[in-house]
C-alpha cells in the first residue's frame, strides 16, 4: 500500500498526503466555517473537509448513487413523519428533500434506500408490537412515497438490499440472514435462510478493547471488480466506546459462500481518547471523482447526548482485493471528494419564522397518533399547536435535530387560559427538561419530572429563551419580548440524557410542547450557535 501516517496521526494514501501538505502544520485545526444560525459545516472550503458530515443524531446512514446526485436517509425512530431523504453532489453539503414516511408504525430502524428498474424503495425495520420489517417506494425521490407495506421479519433488524448476478433481489437481515424478494420488491418469497457466519472477534480481543456485545447487524451489499462485498456491523452500536465496528466479507457469487476479510476490523475505535466513539454500520459508495467512500455513524467524545452523527471515511482498495479506510480517527481535516459540486449550502436554518409549516424536514412529533398533524398550523407567521395530554411525556411535543455542543433557542410563547407550554430539551417520554407555563406559575421540568411550580409574573405571553451550554443548561424569561431578560432560578447538567442511561438509541433535542386544554401559539423562533 502507498501513502504514510501524517504528522497528525491520520492513515492516508499518497493522494491524501498531497492533499494534507497544504494544511496547516500545527495539531489544533484551524475554526471551522459555520452554516445556517452558526452550525457546524463539514466542507472547509478549501479543498478539505472535517466530519461529521451529518451534525447531530443521523444514525445508520444509507446512501444511494443516482446518477451525479446523492441521497441519504438514516434512522428516525420514533420522530414522524420520518425517513427524511438528503440530497447532495459532493457528498459534503447536503439539503432535506422530502420525508418519506408519515405513518406511524413504531421506531424506525437502519433504513435501506436503494433504486431498481426505476423506482426507488426504502427498507426499513420498525420497533413496534409485533416487530415487522416495511418497505415503501416512489417513482421520484421527492415523491410522494407509499403508504408502508409490512413485510414481517419479526424477528430481524436491518434490511440490505442486494440484487445478485442472474438478477434474483434479497433482503439481508442481521445474523447474517437473507430473504428472497418478489420481483416487484414488495414481498418476501419463501423462509428466511442463514448464508453467513460474520467474523467474530477473540475473547483475547474484546479484553483488549470492551464491547457491547457480538450484535451482527446492518449488512449492506456493494459489487465491485467482480466479487459482492457484504459489510457488517458488530461489537454493539453504545455501550463501550471501543465496542462497535466494520467488518466484511466477499464472494464471487450473491448466494455465497463469503470469505471473511483476513483485515477486520476494517474499522473500529481503539480507544476512549478518540474525537469519535462507536464507529460503526457502513456503507461503500464511489464518490464523483471515481475515488471510493464510506458512510457510517459514531458518537462524538463526551456528547452521548448528540445521538450517532454521519462520518465520511476515504476508501482504498487494495492490491488483494479488499479495502480499507483511509481516515484514520477522523479528528482531523481531510481531502474533499473529488470532482463534486455543491448543489446549494449544506443543512438548512433550524430558526423558524413560521411563515411555513416545516414538518418533516426541521419539525417532528415525538411518537405521534394518528390525527397528531391535525394539532398544528402557521397563520400570520404564528405556530398554532393544539395542547394534549398532561406534561411533555404524553403530548407529543414538536422537536429538531441540533448537532452543536453549545447553542441556545428562543420563542414567544401564548397561551390558552387552561393551557402549559414552553421549551424542552427533550430525550424521550421518561428523560427530559425545561420550562412551561400556565396563566399562574411555572412548572421545571428536570430528570423527566416536574420539579417546582413558582408563580408566574407574566401571565398568558411571555418570550422564554433556553441555553445548553456544553451539557450545563440554563433559562430565562423575558416579558418584553426579548428586550430584558430575567434568569430564571433552576439550572441543570444533562450530560447523562443518553442512551447508554435510558435506551432507545435517540438524543437530546430541543422543541416546544402544549399540554392541558386549548393551544399555545409559537412566534419567532430563533436558534444559535455558541461560540466555541
Amino acid at each position: 500500500m502507498s501513502g504514510g501516517v501524517d504528522r497528525r496521526g491520520a492513515l492516508v494514501g499518497a493522494a491524501g498526503l498531497a492533499g494534507l501538505a497544504s494544511l496547516p502544520a500545527t495539531a489544533a485545526p484551524a475554526a471551522r466555517p459555520r452554516g445556517f444560525d452558526g452550525q457546524r459545516v463539514a466542507d472547509q472550503g478549501n479543498g478539505t473537509y472535517r466530519n461529521p458530515i451529518m451534525a447531530g443524531d443521523h444514525p445508520d446512514p444509507s446512501i444511494l448513487k443516482d446518477g451525479d446526485d446523492y441521497y441519504m436517509t438514516f434512522s428516525t425512530f420514533d420522530s414522524y413523519p420520518g425517513l427524511v431523504i438528503w440530497h447532495s453532489r459532493d457528498l459534503l453539503n447536503w439539503q432535506p428533500v422530502t420525508a418519506a414516511l408519515t405513518q406511524n408504525v413504531g421506531a424506525v430502524w437502519a433504513p435501506d434506500l436503494c433504486r431498481h428498474a426505476g423506482r426507488y424503495f426504502i427498507y426499513f425495520a420498525a420497533k413496534a408490537r409485533p416487530n415487522a420489517t416495511y418497505v415503501i417506494w416512489a417513482d421520484h425521490v421527492a415523491g410522494p412515497w407509499s403508504a408502508p407495506i409490512n413485510l414481517g421479519l419479526p424477528d430481524h433488524i436491518d434490511p440490505g438490499h442486494a440484487v445478485g448476478e442472474d438478477g434474483s433481489r434479497w433482503l439481508f437481515l442481521s445474523g447474517g440472514d437473507r430473504v428472497a424478494l418478489a420481483a416487484d420488491g414488495l414481498s418476501t418469497i419463501g423462509a428466511v435462510q442463514h448464508v453467513y457466519d460474520p467474523w467474530r472477534y477473540s475473547d483475547a480481543s474484546a479484553e483488549r478493547w470492551p464491547v457491547e456485545g457480538f450484535s451482527p447487524e446492518g449488512p449492506k451489499i456493494v459489487s465491485h471488480g467482480g466479487w459482492f462485498y457484504l459489510i457488517t456491523a458488530v461489537g454493539g452500536t453504545a455501550g463501550p466506546p471501543t465496542g462497535h465496528m466494520v467488518i466484511a466479507a466477499r464472494s464471487r457469487s450473491i448466494h455465497g459462500p463469503w470469505e471473511n476479510c483476513p483485515h477486520n476490523p476494517i474499522v473500529r475505535t481503539r480507544s476512549r481518547d478518540e474525537a469519535w466513539w462507536s464507529r460503526g454500520h457502513a456503507t461503500l459508495i464511489p464518490g464523483p471523482g471515481g475515488d471510493w467512500w464510506s458512510v457510517y455513524h459514531g458518537f462524538e467524545r463526551d456528547y452521548w447526548t448528540l445521538g450517532r452523527q454521519t462520518l465520511l471515511d476515504p476508501v482504498e482498495w487494495t492490491a488483494d482485493g479488499w479495502f480499507r479506510m483511509k481516515g484514520g480517527d477522523l479528528s482531523m481535516p481531510l481531502p474533499s471528494p473529488r470532482g463534486g459540486r455543491p448543489s446549494g449550502p449544506h443543512g438548512l436554518p433550524l430558526s423558524d419564522d413560521f411563515a411555513t409549516l416545516a414538518l418533516g424536514k426541521r419539525w417532528n412529533f415525538f411518537k405521534p397518533a394518528p390525527d397528531e398533524a391535525g394539532r398544528v398550523r402557521v397563520a400570520d407567521r404564528c405556530l398554532h399547536l393544539a395542547a394534549r395530554g398532561t406534561a411533555p411525556a404524553d403530548s407529543s411535543p414538536l422537536l429538531l435535530i441540533a448537532g452543536d455542543q453549545a447553542y441556545e433557542f428562543a420563542c414567544t410563547i401564548e397561551i390558552d387560559p387552561e393551557t402549559t407550554a414552553g421549551l424542552l430539551l427533550f430525550y424521550d417520554q421518561a428523560l427530559y427538561c425545561g420550562l412551561g407555563f400556565d396563566a399562574k406559575a411555572f412548572v421545571t421540568h428536570q430528570y423527566g419530572m416536574e420539579r417546582g411550580r413558582p408563580a408566574n409574573p407574566y401571565g398568558r405571553r411571555l418570550r422564554m429563551r433556553l441555553r445548553n451550554d456544553r451539557h450545563i443548561v440554563s433559562l430565562h424569561t423575558s416579558g418584553d419580548d426579548g428586550q430584558t431578560w430575567q434568569r430564571f432560578d433552576r439550572g441543570m447538567e444533562v450530560s447523562g440524557y443518553h442512551h447508554n442511561v435510558r435506551g432507545g438509541f435517540l438524543m437530546l433535542r430541543p422543541g416546544l410542547y402544549a399540554a392541558g386544554k386549548g393551544e399555545a401559539r409559537f412566534r419567532d423562533f430563533r436558534f444559535r450557535v455558541l461560540e466555541s
